[in-house]
């Protein structure tokens, strides 16, 4: 596994080594040593999984007690992840990181705590599955609006196109009216 640390240096593209032969192929989804290694001490204790259409956008989401961190990867299809740091202590609060994640190169993003996560499907369907650090807590789940304009995340969408999201998501909050970490 190679382990690219990102703008937003605590997120990390995880890269596996590929085993391909005529039967197919085989890689190392997650070993705990190689995460520690590198810094990351992963203690897993919820797996999610998605599927969605075309021009589904879920996000921007976050748990403002029990946090999670994601260890996001596309099983088929390919989306346009995107991570916001909302640490208010950070030197990176407010910035946003994204990259397309796609089920061909089996890469996956590490999110920590501390970040609102989505996403924009790309290809026809998208299935996305992630891993979790805290159990799901929906007395908790906040959502910041996918297009706060003083995030200004550069989503690859046109003028025309309008992404379908839930009514949760359209009604997410600003950065400047969000719960966010201390």
């Amino acid at each position: 596994m190679k382990f690219e640390h990102q703008s937003i240096p605590e997120i990390v593209l995880v890269k596996p080594e590929l085993f391909n032969d005529h039967r197919g192929y085989f890689f190392e989804v997650f070993q705990k040593e190689k995460f520690t290694q590198v810094g990351i001490d992963l203690k897993f204790v919820q797996q999610n999984q998605s599927g969605s259409k075309k021009g589904i956008l879920r996000g921007l989401h976050y748990q403002i007690r029990q946090p999670q961190g994601k260890l996001v990867r596309v099983l088929s299809g390919e989306i346009y992840d995107v991570a916001v740091d909302i640490r208010k202590s950070s030197a990176t609060f407010g910035k946003w990181l994204g990259l397309n994640l796609d089920g061909k190169d089996h890469y996956q993003l590490w999110i920590p705590a501390g970040f609102a996560h989505g996403f924009l499907v790309m290809s026809e369907w998208a299935e996305v599955m992630y891993s979790t650090t805290d159990y799901y807590a929906p007395e908790y789940e906040r959502t910041l609006l996918w297009n706060d304009p003083d995030i200004a995340i550069d989503w690859p969408i046109n003028q025309n196109f309008k992404p379908v999201l839930s009514q949760k998501d359209l009604l997410g909050n600003t950065l400047r009216n969000a719960e966010v970490y201390g």
